[in-house]
């Protein structure tokens, strides 16, 4: 790497944890210089120039994206690696089945090897940064230390970064350390370790976002969600949204949702035209930290300040309100560009390719011409709905969760828990089917409890559990529910017709959270009555609409003995009363 920014400034009180931990990685990897990240724009704005000078970062378009520059990664990067990444306690079963484990010392040893000298040439970047508002006794601190400014100024946009980080951090004496360098990009020399016990991560080999950016899914997720079980609170692979009624009043729902199942398409949903007066505001897209409050609610702070979405696919139509936000001001992540230098993905409605995302001349035959994980780095104030109690420092307060999948057939298109522990063995059962695209077979299901497959950062048995706890824990606990957009006829096609219309099914789970809204109580909960859907204007016959409110028993019970399948091998983690509640629908189904 090229010398970095003259704004090279070293805070005068760097807190000692801080400072003593620097230098000792400082002597492993040997770096030239050492640069204290403050979170300034003119820092910001020292890093672009350095990477658009070693060629990092092409500058696109400044007529129609200003502020927007490309970085193409390594074509061997371009993914998170989860057969590569570990979650490193001292006993495996605290990892569980749901992880990949490895003993902490001998993870210790590999990694301090790759680590050795690695930043020799290279800069050493101090990233201090806050998940959730700065002044939130629900956000915790961390440090990243990076030897990319790929990274630095990608966490400027994804957290609270810089100086005020660590002045908490000084005040609270405690944060989570994430060490990570590049490396050479050899896949053979690429790890993520995560030591849950001791609240650190260290990271290798890879230049991607989510390898990489270790505020995001390695902090937040799997570091937080032991932090969470020992704290009494909840780290969730969670958006949170605000539905305002035409009366002005307004419920937050936290969703989760595997990938490629909707959740950032409800977190900036555009209310239909037949249903004036309703308004979606966005609290966060990806990730949700849920804490008992003092009132015996849940609340939910977004512990992230900026969005790293997947981009193919966005354009006005899908998803107006993304569209709009990374029209400037963005760092884009493998995407192709145009003859004048506008970036392009797949989806577009406009535009035409000529340099795919490696930089080739572009050609139909190399594939597709945005890589699929191409990506868009953006601060969330951008989002046009962008909610101001996202900077809430109590968060907001939790009505409903919401659990989905992608199932064909069975799943109706929604449906209400009975009560709390149901709710959990509801999000424990959370699958989704595979499709023609991405497997090459259609209908495999695959297993994603609370969405949380890839990024809780210990036993899931131990996880359910902890979700169990708290009913004891909330007086008002908000009510589980479980949607499906994906229902299919017998010819493919698709049932309902999502994205705003996805309203109306919102509208009936708030009316259920206010004790209103009619429904039929059947062996896997409460179902709305045709009735209770609001229909106006929507473009679905009776008979379709009876048949995505239908619950059929037999599927049913080949589905419950699927799902006592999976939580049994997690042997006797998994709680009993999650067995309980699974039996009692059983018992229900007959």
């Amino acid at each position: 790497m090229a010398t970095p920014t003259p704004h090279t400034a070293v805070p005068q009180h760097q807190p000692k944890i801080v400072a003593d931990w620097v230098d000792t990685v400082a002597r492993l990897t040997r770096p030239d210089r050492i640069h204290w990240c403050d979170g300034s724009e003119e820092e910001y704005q020292g890093l672009i120039e350095l990477m658009l000078g070693t060629g990092d970062l092409v500058k696109l378009n400044e007529e129609t994206h200003p502020g927007c520059y490309l970085h193409r990664s390594d074509p061997t990067d371009v993914a998170r690696v989860e057969h590569l990444t570990f979650v490193c306690t001292h006993h495996t079963h605290d990892a569980g089945p749901n992880n990949n484990w490895m003993d902490p010392v001998d993870a210790k040893r590999l990694m301090t090897e790759l680590f050795e000298d690695c930043m020799k040439g290279r800069t050493l970047y101090v990233v201090p940064y806050c998940m959730g508002p700065i002044d939130s006794p629900y956000s915790r601190c961390g440090v990243e230390i990076t030897d990319s400014a790929y990274v630095a100024a990608n966490m400027k946009l994804m957290t609270r970064m810089g100086a005020a980080a660590l002045e908490r951090i000084a005040r609270e004496g405690n944060f989570v350390k994430g060490l990570h360098s590049t490396g050479e990009l050899d896949p053979d020399r690429r790890y993520i370790m995560h030591f849950p016990e001791e609240l650190s991560i260290m990271s290798y080999g890879s230049g991607y976002g989510g390898n990489a950016l270790l505020g995001k899914k390695c902090h937040a997720l799997r570091i937080a969600s032991w932090q969470a079980r020992d704290e009494g609170w909840m780290a969730e692979h969670m958006m949170l949204v605000g539905v305002e009624n035409p009366r002005g009043e307004t419920h937050y729902i936290a969703a989760a949702f595997p990938s490629a199942c909707g959740k950032t398409n409800l977190a900036m949903l555009i209310p239909p035209e037949s249903m004036p007066g309703w308004k979606i505001w966005t609290v966060g897209d990806d990730i949700g930290w849920l804490h008992p409050g003092p009132d015996g609610r849940l609340y939910a702070i977004n512990p992230e300040a900026g969005y790293f979405g997947v981009v193919p696919g966005t354009n006005a139509q899908t998803n107006r309100q993304a569209y709009e936000m990374i029209t400037h001001d963005t760092i884009f992540t493998n995407v192709a560009v145009t003859a004048d230098n506008q970036p392009w993905w797949e989806g577009l409605d406009e535009g035409t390719p000529v340099t795919d995302w490696r930089g080739r001349p572009y050609d139909p035959r190399n594939g597709p011409a945005a890589h699929p994980n191409s990506r868009f780095t953006v601060a969330a104030r951008q989002n046009p709905i962008y909610s101001k109690m996202a900077d809430a420092p109590g968060g907001v307060p939790i009505s409903a969760i919401v659990f989905g999948g992608r199932r064909r057939e069975f799943t109706p298109l929604v449906y209400q828990a009975r009560n709390w522990a149901h709710g959990v063995l509801v999000g424990a059962s959370v699958a989704s089917e595979t499709t023609a695209a991405a497997t090459g077979k259609v209908g495999i299901v695959r297993r994603d409890p609370m969405a949380m497959k890839p990024f809780c950062g210990y036993n899931f048995g131990d996880y359910w559990a902890h979700w169990l706890s708290f009913a004891g824990k909330l007086e008002q606990p908000p009510k589980i529910f479980h949607v499906n957009w994906f229902r299919r006829d017998s010819d493919g096609r698709f049932l309902w017709p999502g994205f705003g219309e996805n309203l109306r099914v919102l509208e009936w789970i708030i009316a259920r959270c206010e004790g209103r809204g009619e429904a039929v109580e059947t062996p896997i909960g409460y179902l709305p009555t045709a009735a209770a859907l609001n229909s106006a204007g929507l473009d679905v016959d009776a008979a379709i609409l009876e048949q995505l409110l239908t619950m059929v028993p037999e599927a049913w019970r080949k589905e419950m003995t699927d799902v006592e399948e999976y939580i049994d091998a997690f042997d006797e983690r998994t709680p009993h009363d999650l067995k309980v509640e699974l039996a009692d629908v059983r018992r229900r189904l007959g």
